[in-house]
Formats: structure tokens, C-alpha cells, sequence
């Protein structure tokens, strides 16, 4: 059968511009009609369909040429099919991007990756998204699932209210850090109080006037209600705020207090922002999840990659707080004592609330930590740093 260009240009689907480079390039011959049009047969049209399948692979069309009108360059399809590969890959990563979005599966692995790369950009999209900044640091470092966010935070939030702890220590570890200050402190801004229980003890231990400072209003209901009658409850002053944006004025307290939560904002970026708060020569104590072995076990390492990817070791810590304008008075590590008095409760909490949250992913986060804690403590540990700002 007999085609014009045009009617060949519809039956491939190419522009007739297309098909006369193509003709150009000899990879396919019109003839000439006695009226001076061009015909094509059947053969073309094999041969076009045949040079389209050839550049989905990724062949160019001197390529295509040389495939139709010579041996096969195996060595070169090779090369051409791993790029091919590398492509699918990206794209089904694309794909598995926007259908998380979509709610079709969960997006943990991407929000860990992207925290990594550019946490305050994350945070700022996570805002874009609906969520205020409380929910979206919880999201950063809690569920991970824009999708199954609530009931995540729901679950996670039902077995913490009934512990008295929500992170590692002992009274023992917070007075030594206490005590490890060159002076008592006057006036204490505690950032991430929680419950209050390091708060009150401090306050029971020194006459401080203390700001406490949760993101968590609940957590500040209990600890206002656990200060009435005790002789240090005028003491304490709770204030519901974020972390990340303290509604303080400069240089307004002469101690910072920060067990177990500058990880929320980055060890490297709370120290930056929370020093305008300290007056001059003001202490901070800081403490962090730092490495205890140069050889962790890999299945710590790939644990703390997506819960803490920014776990690393006391010498870049102190490095770190040399860089950010202070000098560091002392350091010690977190006793094995206040990781029981965490874990333990925890384990139990856990135990008695499996059977009536079956299936939740908060749960299951939070026993695999719990093994974690079992079999890998000795691989890693929290920190206390106690440092002084530097004019």
C-alpha cells in the first residue's frame, strides 16, 4: 500500500518535519510519484515503528541507524539498558513521592531523607502543608506519616500519659549536672520541661526562679497541678512555647536547662539559637545522644539513621560548642541507671496496652526501641555538656 508523506506523518504519529529528517538521515526513502510527491509503503512504516521502539530505549538516531543496518552493538544496548534502569528507579521513587502524598502508602523514608538534607526547609513545607509547628517537629521526629499522622500521635501520646518520664534520667543525673555548675543559677529557663520532674527537683534543690517551657500544654497542666502545696511553687513559672521560636528576650537568663530534647531542632542549631537568651558569661546544660563506641553495631547505626540521623560522637559534639561561642566547663555521661528508669516503665506501659492497640505503628516504633535499649546501650548514649557563653 501506497502512503503520502502526510498520511504515513498519521499513521506514526511524527510531524512531517520529523519524517523528512528522517529521510535525510536515510533511515527511510520516499520515492518520487510523476506529479514530484513522495510515496512510502508498508516497510516505512515498519521501519519508523521500529526506530520510535529503539529511542524509548534511549538510542539516538545515528544509533537507531546503525542497529538497523549492521550487527547489533551489544555493549552498547548494555550501556544503554542500565541507564534505562537507573531511570525506572528514579521515576518509581517519584511514583511512591507522590502517591504517599496521596495516602497510598506511608512516606517514613522519605521524610527521614529529607529531615537529613534540609531539616528547616522540611519544616517550613510541613507548615505549608496545614501543620502548626508543634505538629510538625512531632511529625518530623514522631510518626513520619503526613497520612496517619493523628492517630499515630493519638497511640504514641496514650502511652506516654502514663508515664512520669518521657526520656531518660534520674534524679541522681540531673543534680550531678546540677552541681557541676561553677555557680548556682538565679534565674533558669528549662526548655523542654515535659511533666516537670527535673523542674521541681531543681527547684526543691536551689533558690532559682524558674521558667519552664513545653510545646505541650498537657504536660504543663500536670506539672502546675503537681505544685500545689509544695514550698517551691512560686518558684516555678510554666509557659506553653515552641523551642524553636522562645518568646524571650536577650540575654534574660543566666542558666539554660536542656535535658534530652535539643535533638527536636539539632544539637548545632539549639545551640546557636538559644545562646542570645543567656546573659553574659550565662551557663547552658545541654545533654545529647552521642556515640559511646567508635564501632556501633550496624543494627544501632541503621536504628539511629532514621530516628537521629544527627547521633555522632562527644569530640564533634564539643567541637561543635566551641564553634557556636562558648566554652566547655565540663561533660559527663548520662548514667545506665536513668536509661532503666526510662525503659523499664516504658517496656511495662507497652506490655499492658498491646492487646488494645493491635496494629498501631506508635506501638511497634516504640518496642523496637525498647530493643534497641536492650541489646545495643554499651554502642550508644546521652551526654551531658555544661558550658559557659564567651563574650
Amino acid at each position: 500500500m501506497a502512503y503520502r508523506i502526510s498520511e504515513l506523518a498519521e499513521q506514526v504519529g511524527l510531524s512531517r518535519t520529523a519524517l523528512l529528517y528522517y529521510e535525510k538521515q536515510g533511515l527511510i526513502k520516499g520515492r518520487r510519484r510523476d506529479n514530484g510527491y513522495r510515496e512510502y509503503n508498508d516497510n516505512d512504516i515498519q521501519r519508523v515503528r521500529l526506530i520510535q521502539q529503539l529511542q524509548a530505549g534511549g538510542l539516538s538516531l545515528k544509533e537507531c541507524k546503525a542497529c538497523l543496518t549492521a550487527k547489533i552493538d551489544r555493549r552498547l544496548l548494555q550501556q544503554r539498558l542500565h541507564l534505562l534502569d537507573e531511570e525506572i528507579a528514579q521515576k518509581q521513587q517519584s511514583r511512591q513521592f507522590l502517591a504517599g502524598l496521596l495516602g497510598e502508602h506511608d512516606l517514613k523514608a522519605w521524610h527521614t531523607e529529607t529531615d537529613k538534607l534540609a531539616p528547616q526547609a522540611h519544616l517550613e513545607w510541613l507548615k505549608h502543608q496545614g501543620f502548626n509547628e508543634k505538629e510538625a517537629l512531632r511529625l518530623k521526629w514522631l510518626s513520619k506519616d503526613m497520612n496517619e499522622h493523628d492517630q499515630y500521635m493519638a497511640d504514641f501520646m496514650h502511652v506516654f500519659n502514663g508515664l512520669d518520664r518521657w526520656g531518660p534520667g534520674t534524679d541522681e543525673d540531673t543534680l550531678h549536672a546540677l552541681r557541676a555548675l561553677p555557680c548556682p543559677p538565679i534565674k533558669l529557663l528549662e526548655i523542654g520541661c515535659g511533666n516537670g520532674t527535673s523542674t521541681k527537683l531543681i527547684a526543691a534543690e536551689s533558690n532559682v526562679a524558674i521558667t519552664a517551657v513545653d510545646n505541650e500544654q498537657g504536660a504543663l497542666d500536670r506539672l502546675q497541678a503537681a505544685l500545689v502545696g509544695q514550698p517551691f511553687a512560686n518558684q516555678i513559672t510554666p509557659v506553653c512555647a515552641s523551642m524553636t521560636d522562645l518568646p524571650f528576650e536577650d540575654g534574660t537568663f543566666d542558666t539554660l536547662w536542656a535535658e534530652s530534647c535539643a535533638y527536636i531542632m539539632g544539637f548545632n542549631q539549639a545551640l546557636t539559637s538559644w545562646r542570645r537568651l543567656l546573659n553574659e558569661g550565662g551557663f547552658m546544660v545541654i545533654s545529647d545522644l552521642i556515640w559511646r563506641t567508635d564501632t556501633p553495631a550496624q543494627e544501632a547505626i541503621e536504628f539511629w539513621k532514621g530516628e537521629y540521623p544527627d547521633i555522632t560522637t562527644v569530640a564533634t559534639r564539643q567541637s561543635q560548642i566551641a564553634a557556636a561561642g562558648y566554652e566547655l566547663v565540663s561533660d559527663h555521661p548520662l548514667s545506665d541507671a536513668a536509661w532503666q528508669a526510662y525503659y523499664e516503665p516504658l517496656a511495662e506501659r507497652v506490655d499492658a496496652l498491646r492487646d488494645s492497640l493491635t496494629n498501631s505503628a506508635a506501638l511497634a516504633d516504640i518496642e523496637r526501641e525498647i530493643a534497641i535499649y536492650r541489646h545495643y546501650l554499651s554502642d550508644f548514649g546521652y551526654h551531658f555538656f555544661i558550658v559557659q557563653k564567651r563574650d
